[in-house]
């Protein structure tokens, strides 16, 4: 009887063992799947918005720096801004810094916009804007600022469109791929397992001994007649 219950209980645990062997590693990448799709924004997405800022900064810096050089900020921000003059002024590469990323922000960081016709869209803007302006105005006979300027906001907002196209999407599709997979394989695992195999599961008749050569012998004996 004792021995009975302990194959129970040892057959229990190892059940309770199984189970939680084959289920720990899936629960584990669920979790983690989880815990990843909580975040408000995935780190990926997080770089992109901060290079986005970065950009704005790193031109704003530039206008300000050209702006220093050219004969104090009070009365350049007077001349550019107030006396716009397209054929010379900076300030509307400023303000397409800030569309950039006013645009860019608001559709990747806000809205979460999985989709890369915002990042087109202020892309191309920046691109045909910089090129009419290189050919039309006169940036080009205001010193080293006339080429940097333009040229700095064409590469940043290229490399804005690679972030988001070769990094952002493609690995966010594949975290979500691989998400829903770890699901899936959650909903097909089985709900119970199989117990291990007891002693009580099978019988076996005791092994029956065979006949010796002595035995036989005494057998002759006792059948021989007594004289």
């Amino acid at each position: 009887m004792d021995s009975q219950c302990d194959s129970s209980v040892g057959s229990q645990a190892t059940l309770g063992g199984v189970g939680n062997n084959n289920s720990t590693p899936i629960s584990a990448r669920i979790e983690s799947y989880e815990g990843g799709k909580k975040k408000s924004i995935s780190d990926v997405r997080r770089t992109f918005c901060l290079f986005v800022t970065f950009d704005l900064l790193f031109v704003t810096l530039l206008w300000i720096i050209e702006l220093n050089v050219s004969g104090g900020i009070p009365k350049e921000l007077k001349e550019e801004v107030l006396n716009y003059d397209y054929h010379k002024s900076f300030f509307d590469i400023f303000l397409l810094a800030v569309f950039r990323f006013a645009a860019l922000i608001l559709a990747y960081a806000v809205c979460k916009l999985r989709h890369w016709w915002a990042i087109a869209i202020t892309t191309a803007v920046t691109t045909g804007f910089l090129i009419v302006k290189v050919i039309l105005s006169k940036l080009l006979s205001q010193g080293a600022f006339g080429y940097l300027l333009p040229i700095i906001s064409f590469i940043l907002a290229w490399i804005e469109t690679w972030l988001l196209d070769f990094k952002v999407l493609p690995q966010e599709a594949g975290d979500e791929i691989r998400y829903l997979s770890v699901q899936n394989a959650q909903d097909r695992e089985p709900l119970l397992y199989p117990g291990p195999v007891t002693d009580g599961q099978f019988y076996s008749p005791p092994e029956s001994m065979a006949d010796s050569d002595e035995d036989l012998d005494d057998k002759h004996d006792l059948e021989k007649p007594i004289v």
